[in-house]
């Protein structure tokens, strides 16, 4: 657990010099991305890549069942230290300033929040002011997209204090910063309070809730947001260890929290077309023998802080790892590309042709590319269908197709071809090929010589083959 001495060891590190970023890596091409309809980012707390996915890792779920199933970015890399700078960039790509650095025990206004060219705000402070800093969830909702934050343990003081978008008064202490027992929410690890933008706003009470709620939103499609970002309490992320409540923590203790709540997400409708799952570490650890304050990707300072590093003067947050899962990666996939919460904030954009926000935009930034992504038909499947199923020989027959399926181009310029099982290779005849126009629709017309079993099949390079049978009596 942080002891208060090491908050305020950041103010006076912050004092110190900046030392040179590492270089970053060339990431993957980022041509022919698949789309991702449902974006879940899971945060854990302060761990080093090299602890979480090395060979004596306490936490196998993590480490090895899950890169099986989609890739492992073991590059990945934290902004800053301690824990709520990485919060706030990566909702909004603004880089550290020494509250942030500190966690913002007293929770004040960002000021006096004067705008530069490069996207970043000049001053110091901890709640950014409106209109001049914006989040990924404003711009979500501008493009008429949905977002939800889920906190575990917000809602833990109901009704004392607010089940939703729960948050100390500006100009007051963070009564959060330590855990209790029956609650472990904590405010700096859920990065929507701290923008004006958000909290002066109903969209925070509406879709800044509970933990609790996660479940019944996954039920549907619609009622899963297209951006979802997970906070575990103090104890499931692995902050605390032990923990209040006499549950061991750590690493350990948040890998057994995965094991018990990634499973419904993988499960969901919502998941399973075109989802994905990020689960990465807000910074390294950032004391002791085993800090880390390294960086990639010529990570910028910032105006506000000459050292990103806090306690270890550094040009980042360290090397944290990160494990992506989605329909559109190939199981045991590893990516040795350089990436970090800006690149992650840049992708999400991307996706959602935003805007990009802050240090997000920086120039020379990989978004997550082919290296991640390498499975273009995300499993898509095109789905066929062909009328009429039985035709006559000896007479000449029009067969009208159309295709289905929620990637647009699974449904247009898709080939559509009549083929002959017993002779795959050559056609009974000619005008068997066709392809589908922007509606999914085709037609083939041709001459039927005699009996037999035909199969019309679907083919487009990325999507996913489909195929019905065809009787000529």
């Amino acid at each position: 657990m942080r002891a208060r001495l090491i908050r305020a060891a950041v103010l006076a590190a912050a004092l110190g010099c900046l030392a040179p970023a590492s270089a970053a890596s060339a990431a993957a091409s980022t041509e022919a991305l698949p789309k991702i309809n449902n974006v879940f980012v899971i945060v854990l707390e302060n761990e080093n890549a090299a602890d979480t996915f090395g060979p004596a890792s306490p936490a196998p779920y993590l480490a090895q069942e899950l890169p099986a199933k989609g890739a492992l970015v073991p590059n990945y890399y934290a902004i800053g230290h301690l824990s709520l700078d990485n919060y706030v960039a990566m909702v909004s790509g603004q880089a550290p300033n020494v509250l942030t650095q500190a966690d913002c025990i007293f929770y004040s206004d960002f000021i006096p929040g004067i705008p530069t060219a490069d996207g970043q705000v000049l001053g110091t402070g901890c709640v950014y002011p409106a209109p001049a800093v914006q989040t990924v969830a404003n711009q979500l909702e501008d493009s008429g997209l949905s977002w939800k934050g889920y906190m575990e343990d917000m809602a833990a003081k109901a009704p004392q204090e607010p089940a939703s978008c729960r948050h100390p008064s500006v100009g007051s202490f963070d009564n959060t910063q330590s855990a209790e027992v029956g609650d472990q929410y904590a405010a700096r690890h859920n990065p929507f309070v701290y923008f004006h933008s958000i909290i002066d706003s109903p969209t925070c009470q509406q879709n800044d809730v509970d933990l609790s709620e996660l479940g019944g939103d996954l039920e549907q499609r619609g009622t899963t947001a297209n951006y979802n970002f997970i906070s575990p309490n103090l104890c499931n992320d692995g902050h605390d260890e032990p923990c209040i409540d006499g549950q061991p923590g750590g690493l350990a203790q948040a890998d057994g929290w995965l094991r018990a709540n990634l499973p419904p997400i993988l499960d969901s409708p919502a998941y399973k077309r075109h989802g994905l799952v990020i689960i990465t570490f807000d910074e390294a650890e950032s004391g002791g023998a085993e800090a880390d304050s390294s960086a990639c990707c010529a990570e910028p300072a910032g105006p506000n802080t000459p050292s990103p590093g806090g306690p270890t003067p550094g040009p980042g947050g360290g090397r944290v790892g990160a494990v992506m899962l989605s329909p559109c990666i190939r199981s045991g996939t590893v990516s040795e590309s350089d990436y970090n919460h800006y690149s992650m904030l840049r992708s999400i954009e991307d996706n959602f042709s935003l805007p990009h926000l802050g240090y997000a935009g920086q120039e020379g930034l990989q978004p997550f590319g082919t290296d991640i992504f390498n499975r273009p038909d995300c499993r898509e499947k095109m789905h066929l269908r062909a009328r009429p199923r039985k035709a006559t020989s000896g007479s000449r027959q029009t067969f009208r197709f159309s295709v289905r399926s929620t990637y647009a181009r699974c449904r247009r310029g898709v080939e559509v071809k009549l083929i002959d099982p017993s002779h795959p290779g050559r056609p009974k005849g000619a005008g068997r090929r066709a392809r589908t126009k922007r509606n999914g629709k085709a037609e083939i017309n041709t001459f039927l010589r005699k009996p037999g079993l035909l199969r019309a099949r679907v083919n487009k390079k990325g999507c996913v083959t489909d195929s019905v049978p065809i009787r000529v009596r």
